[in-house]
């Protein structure tokens, strides 16, 4: 058997693989045969299952990442349904990780989901991320994001970061050693005071969907990563834009983490 990039001939293509529901990536050049093994073989942990998690779990579930770990310990509310598409009218009140694992399984019964209906801390967040080779972050607040940006690196492991807010929306992907980290980008950042994030719903899904894209261009070693670089999107004027930020050479995360 050929590596990820093996050419499949026309006879190959629509008789070996037209009913296979990965065929559209078979055939891709950088996936193929070998490529759909390593997601069917890769383990990526998504923390929050919201508007920005809604669509990473579909996407990832549709690629066929074999084993996805869920995290959120909230429940439905009707302001969700707006934009976070993997929970309905009739799971008001339930768990989002109840709701999300139900609808995964609907969609793709051939993966593993490993759901975890607890809010991510510094006491749990080793032990939840250890066992993945990926993280996923749709969370909507920076303590959350520190707490996983100190444990990824600790344990170098890659993690995906986007944002949301009003109609612009950010991605990027820090992997361990490397800089710039989380601290680096945001150490002059105030933490915004607890209140609801206005927002248009479709805006989330731009961004989860860049970041299922960056979390399966890590897991085929494929594409260039947005590692060293932040992602902006303006959906008001329709725009994106590449933000270079600068490493801080005495951050306690990654200027350690390379020691």
């Amino acid at each position: 058997m050929g590596g990820s990039n093996r050419k499949l001939t026309e006879a190959d293509s629509f008789e070996g693989f037209q009913n296979n529901r990965y065929f559209r990536q078979l055939i891709l050049p950088g996936v193929g045969e070998e490529g759909q093994k390593k997601l069917a073989h890769a383990k990526v942990l998504v923390v929050g299952t919201g508007g920005l998690g809604s669509p990473v779990l579909y996407y990832l579930a549709a690629a066929g990442v074999g084993t996805l770990g869920i995290v959120d310990d909230d429940r439905v509310d009707v302001t969700n349904l707006q934009r976070q598409i993997l929970h309905w009218e009739k799971d008001l009140g339930r768990g989002k990780t109840e709701s999300a694992g139900e609808k995964l399984r609907a969609f793709n019964s051939t993966l593993t989901y490993h759901l975890y209906p607890e809010r991510l801390t510094e006491g749990n967040a080793e032990t939840l991320i250890v066992n993945y080779e990926v993280v996923v972050a749709a969370v909507d607040n920076r303590e959350t994001r520190r707490i996983l940006n100190q444990t990824c690196y600790r344990l170098g492991t890659p993690w995906i970061d986007g944002g949301i807010r009003e109609y612009s929306g950010t991605v990027t992907v820090y992997v361990p050693p490397r800089g710039p980290c989380y601290e680096c980008i945001h150490r002059t950042h105030a933490a915004r005071p607890a209140s609801p994030i206005p927002l248009l719903g479709a805006l989330p899904g731009v961004i989860g969907s860049i970041e299922a894209m960056e979390a399966i261009k890590l897991i085929l070693s494929i594409g260039i990563p947005l590692t060293g670089r932040v992602l902006m999107y303006d959906a008001w004027a329709g725009r994106f834009e590449e933000f270079i930020p600068a490493e801080n050479p005495g951050c306690a995360i990654c200027s350690q983490a390379g020691e």
